[in-house]
């Protein structure tokens, strides 16, 4: 193997300001500079490419001298990527489906991408939409499109990609059409100023008639007087129309508010955590409990906090699997899931020192995990530590270690006392 040259990040930002080179710059040079730095971070997330391809085919040799099933291999090695690109375990298996591609079946667009012609999203276009045909039309998509890639915007990319493919092979077109029907789905995701934002993938009828439903209601309201704006009005009919309640504001949600008790009891204004969104101000979560005192089923649990802390006393158990009070204690700690940079959802409560291995069920030795950061812990070389200040450390194959705190609850700086985790079955208003 060639030696490689490595080289430390700050010496890496050092070389790209002095690349840069700002200082008394005019309109052209500025210009001209932010091509250059276009192309060196299009290079650079190529390099990344073809490094962990070769990752993959040193973990994929280990597996084989050792007798261990190479299928394995790809998630062990995504969440190896993930850690060291700081992003979730998802996004990284599919940075490294996207490399494997590129090198072995599309030679032109990774030439462009290694000239920094394209960026690592408009690479990843090509790849997507070439996805359903065989490594040989692939390839030939890949020779009609790479040369030209420089200069197509990414919706000429994924328009010219589509026609290639539907002209090399039609019939594989119309069968990832009926697989993409199959993998429908709706979302939700946090946005800013307490909203969220909920999307629905759909087929294209279905979502053509939702959205023609929706924009037919907005306009017979409109006229019939309603002073609600046409977005306000399309957006409310959903919420209705999904819940089968007569109105949006009526809709029985269940809702999960982390507060102090000063900030409870209009005392002080620590924001609040909403679990599922993050912080909202703590006006909105007075307002949020006094509803549900007023017209809702409510619960509320004491959770004790040390002095000047945002973590929580530790809860224990003596039995293997975490038991339901447990689990959702660590789940409202935790938020998300542990691992750094993941943000899923937590789907598994699991044990950071394997109970096999004399681990507690215990707060302090328990974790919120995405199912695919579970098993992921399992794969050979993957070890996870409990530090007495909360930290959990993740340490890979490599050796390399990363650190995660779970999110501060909210807590007053200068006493301990308790938060409150108030739950109530009611209306969203």
């Amino acid at each position: 193997m060639e030696d490689v040259v490595r080289l430390d990040a700050a010496r890496l930002a050092t070389l790209v300001e002095e690349l840069a080179g700002l200082a008394g710059a005019g309109p052209v040079e500025l210009v001209d500079t932010i091509a250059q730095l276009e192309r060196l971070k299009n290079a650079a997330a190529a390099a990344q490419a073809r490094a962990t391809v070769e990752l993959r085919e040193i973990r994929e040799v280990e597996a084989r001298s050792t007798g261990r099933s190479v299928q394995r291999v790809a998630g062990s090695v995504a969440g190896e990527i993930g850690l060291a690109r700081h992003e979730s375990p998802h996004r990284a298996s599919t940075l490294a489906g996207l490399a494997g591609v590129l090198a072995a079946e599309m030679p032109h667009t990774m030439q462009a991408f290694t000239t920094g012609d394209v960026s690592e999203w408009r690479a990843t276009i090509m790849v997507r939409e070439t996805a359903c045909l065989s490594r040989e039309h692939r390839m030939a998509a890949d020779a009609e499109l790479g040369p030209k890639l420089a200069t197509l915007s990414t919706r000429e990319i994924a328009s010219e990609a589509r026609k290639v493919a539907y002209r090399l092979d039609p019939h594989s077109v119309v069968a990832r059409i009926g697989k993409a029907e199959a993998d429908r789905n709706v979302t939700i995701r946090p946005a800013p100023d307490c909203m969220t934002r909920i999307s629905a993938l759909l087929p294209v009828a279905q979502g053509v008639a939702a959205y023609a439903a929706l924009t037919e209601a907005a306009d017979t309201a409109r006229a019939a007087g309603d002073e609600r704006s046409r977005n306000q009005v399309m957006a409310d009919t959903l919420v209705a129309r999904v819940t089968g309640q007569e109105t949006a504001e009526e809709v029985e949600v269940e809702v999960q508010i982390v507060i102090t008790d000063d900030a409870l009891l209009g005392t002080s204004d620590t924001p609040a955590r909403l679990n599922g969104y993050g912080p909202i101000p703590a006006g909105l979560a007075r307002r949020l409990a006094a509803t549900a005192g007023e017209k809702f089923r409510a619960w509320i649990r004491r959770l004790y906090s040390p002095l000047g802390d945002g973590r929580l006393v530790a809860m224990e158990s003596t039995r293997r699997h975490f038991p339901d009070g447990l689990a959702a204690f660590i789940a409202t700690r935790d938020e998300v899931c542990r691992t750094p940079w993941c943000d899923a959802p937590i789907r598994h409560t699991d044990h950071i020192t394997p109970f096999h291995a004399g681990g507690a069920t215990t707060a302090g030795n328990g974790q919120g995990l995405c199912e695919q950061c579970n098993y992921l812990k399992e794969h050979p070389g993957w070890r996870h530590t409990a530090e007495p200040d909360g930290t959990i450390t993740v340490r890979t194959p490599t050796g390399h270690e990363h650190h995660s705190r779970p999110p501060d609850l909210p807590h007053e700086p200068r006493r301990g006392r308790f938060v409150v985790d108030l739950s109530y079955l009611g209306s969203a208003a």
